[in-house]
């Protein structure tokens, strides 16, 4: 990952950002949790019987029992026979562009985004990065977030995004112009940069896809006439790829973060040894293509609580029509979708094994099918199911993830850190799915209201 200095509305750089103040009665009061299995997310071995003390959003200590004291002061919350690891931060979400099976621009108002970073928080996902189509009401609800006038996941943001003429991404035309930059030459490719930049863009994001076959693609001079304005700007750029020779063409380019996996194709050993050299990220979505019948093939997810609390309404309704989920099953693209999953997946291993910095994202909220905090928990289970430990896997979707955003204030328990936790019933470490048993989240020190 290249070092260079994200640009914020007042903070020079993410790490110095004010965070959301925690919401307990007496925010100042310190709370020592005691007794629970430690998994601090940066992979380290996990600590049977823990104390973590918080105190104004922040961890003051953490670590063994024998080693941390209780402060006298301190609350004491017993949390024997529990779990506990970091909140989930997530590289590639989407906010405002569902509003129950409709992707429209009306969706992109405030109740409807804010209802999204809850639910999100609600799954212990507590951090989200809103990778593109945004308007400029994204960075009035960034701001709110971190001086708490609104409560949800932190919230970072690629502003609009880039698009290329009337290729990727497959949008309503209304989405051009207030939440989309779509542009035909490098130079307005400049000019978009450059305005992102000054409205406060935590990074730039680029499409680099024919959507199988369907769209125009954008071409080498202008996502490199991006990357070069992008850079001059203290910005990095994600892309949006799919295939493995345009995944090599971006890194050769200098692309900072290829925001979707490899799903045609393979990952070469050239592939992997410039992405090494240059520090560039790696952030899967192994759920986004299977998203496309996923359902059709679970109906047991339909009876549990855990994925029905995510649903809306009129999604809920959809799932449960026999017809709708045969039509996923028959659509032309199924089997495409189908082999892109596993061929992510092998390049996914391949990645993570050499060393190459691999983050977590899900697309979530792109569309009515990619739900919020559901699809963080099935994309765990995705990458386990990869050939990552379930241990290996919480990593990317903290501590590694943090990494890739250039935060050093999350991502795993220690002291100085944010308090961004989730307490489970069972160990994670047995079962990738025990991710799910969440009896309690906490974000910035403050605990969430859950159902």
């Amino acid at each position: 990952m290249k070092i260079l200095p994200f640009v914020l509305l007042g903070c020079a750089a993410l790490s110095a950002c004010k965070t959301q103040p925690p919401r307990e009665r007496n925010p100042a009061a310190k709370i020592a949790f005691t007794g629970f299995k430690l998994f601090d997310g940066a992979g380290d071995t996990p600590i049977p019987n823990a104390v973590m003390v918080v105190e104004n959003g922040r961890i003051l200590a953490v670590g063994p029992a024998g080693r941390i004291a209780v402060p006298e002061d301190a609350a004491v919350v017993d949390l024997k026979g529990k779990s506990v690891m970091p909140g989930l931060v997530s590289n590639h979400n989407h906010v405002g562009a569902v509003d129950g099976m409709k992707v429209s621009l009306a969706s992109y108002e405030r109740a409807n985004i804010v209802r999204e970073l809850r639910q999100f928080e609600r799954y212990g996902v507590t951090t989200v990065t809103a990778l593109g189509v945004n308007t400029d009401l994204f960075h009035e609800i960034r701001r709110d977030l971190r001086e708490g006038r609104e409560t949800g996941a932190d919230l970072f943001g690629a502003d609009r995004g880039i698009g290329y003429g009337n290729g990727a991404p497959p949008l309503p035309k209304e989405f051009s112009g207030p939440a989309l930059a779509r542009v035909t030459n490098a130079q307005t490719a400049r000019d978009r940069v450059r305005a992102m930049r000054t409205r406060g863009a935590d990074l730039i994001k680029i499409w680099v896809d024919d959507v199988l076959g369907t769209l125009p693609k954008m071409p080498g001079g202008i996502y490199r006439a991006v990357i070069d304005e992008a850079h001059r700007n203290g910005l990095r750029v994600a892309a949006h790829v799919y295939s493995a020779p345009d995944a090599l063409a971006l890194v050769r380019a200098d692309v900072d973060i290829l925001a979707h996996g490899i799903r045609e194709g393979d990952a070469d050993t050239n592939l992997i040894r410039l992405m090494k050299e240059k520090k560039i990220a790696y952030v899967p979505t192994l759920g986004v293509d299977e998203s496309f019948y996923t359902y059709a093939e679970h109906p047991e997810w339909l009876e549990d609580p855990f994925f029905v609390q995510a649903l809306s309404a009129p999604l809920a309704e959809v799932l449960r029509d026999a017809g709708q989920m045969k039509a996923l099953i028959r659509n032309p693209t199924t089997d495409t979708r189908r082999r892109a999953v596993k061929t992510n997946q092998k390049n996914t291993l391949k990645l993570f094994k050499a060393g190459v910095l691999v983050g977590f994202g899900t697309d979530s909220g792109a569309n009515p099918w990619r739900i919020p905090g559901w699809a963080e928990h099935r994309e765990l289970e995705l990458l386990v199911q990869a050939g990552l430990t379930p241990l290996e896997a919480i990593r990317t979707a903290t501590y590694n993830a943090a990494q890739v955003l250039g935060l050093e204030d999350r991502g795993a328990l220690r002291p100085g850190r944010r308090a961004d936790f989730i307490i489970l019933a069972r160990d994670p470490a047995q079962n990738i799915l025990h991710t799910r048993t969440i009896e309690a989240v906490y974000n910035a020190g403050r605990k969430v209201e859950r159902p």
